[in-house]
């Protein structure tokens, strides 16, 4: 990538990140979208996990448990053995949040806002 390329890409990650942690969940799936359709690899399929999780936030918010549990399963699936990957956002954290929310979900625990996914935000990513 050349240097207007890694801006445009770290503008683009910075607004989905933000929509994702304001719970914004389709419009983050989209941004993310956006995203994953330029990334190839391991980075691809980590965007595509958090792209998953979007929208098992959003089904969660429609009533339809099974559908998000199901998103959330596959979604974490892809993230959980790449956390080593540096996208500048802490996933080992993130993981550990989706392994609760699945667990409760799951269990078909009563669910508060602080069991809502977030993305923490490390330092700028290597691309």
């Amino acid at each position: 990538m050349g240097k207007e390329d890694i801006k445009t890409f770290e503008e683009k990650f910075l607004n989905a990140l933000n929509l994702f942690n304001n719970k914004k969940w389709y419009e983050a799936h989209d941004a993310f979208e956006d995203i994953w359709n330029t990334l190839h690899g391991d980075e691809r399929q980590i965007i595509q996990g958090i792209l998953q999780v979007s929208v098992s936030q959003f089904h969660l918010n429609q009533g339809n448990l099974n559908g998000a549990t199901i998103l959330l399963g596959e979604g974490l699936g892809r993230i959980k053995n790449r956390t080593n990957i540096n996208l500048g956002i802490d996933l080992k954290s993130f993981c550990k949040c989706l392994e609760e929310l699945l667990r409760k979900l799951q269990y078909k625990e009563e669910l508060n806002e602080t069991d809502k996914p977030f993305i923490v935000r490390t330092k700028k990513n290597e691309f």
